[in-house]
């Protein structure tokens, strides 16, 4: 999903972008960024869960926050964070590997 945000930080509003299999989800910044423009959004906060708990971010997770990250800077919509959701709690991204989100 995508939490699209004014100057101020606040929510504009929250998208689902695209649902999963079991153990796999196809994002594209295309649509991320869409809802973004639509929105007239100042900067974004992209989020998945990981059903299984696990709260690691997988190489695939990785490619995806990069390829939003570029895009991000392409477009002028600011790229906050990206979360991995389980029931067990929560991963910031942004945390973890900020290079992607200067």
């Amino acid at each position: 999903m995508v939490i699209t945000l004014d100057s101020a930080h606040q929510v504009i509003k929250s998208h689902t972008i695209t649902r999963g299999l079991v153990n796999q989800c196809q994002i594209h910044p295309r649509e991320v960024f869409r809802a973004a423009i639509e929105d007239m959004a100042v900067s974004i906060i992209v989020a998945h869960n990981h059903p299984s708990g696990n709260l690691d971010p997988s190489p695939d997770d990785m490619m995806a926050t990069r390829r939003l990250s570029e895009a991000s800077k392409t477009i002028g919509i600011k790229l906050l964070d990206h979360f991995i959701v389980a029931e067990t709690g929560f991963t910031s991204l942004m945390d973890l590997y900020t290079m992607y989100f200067s």
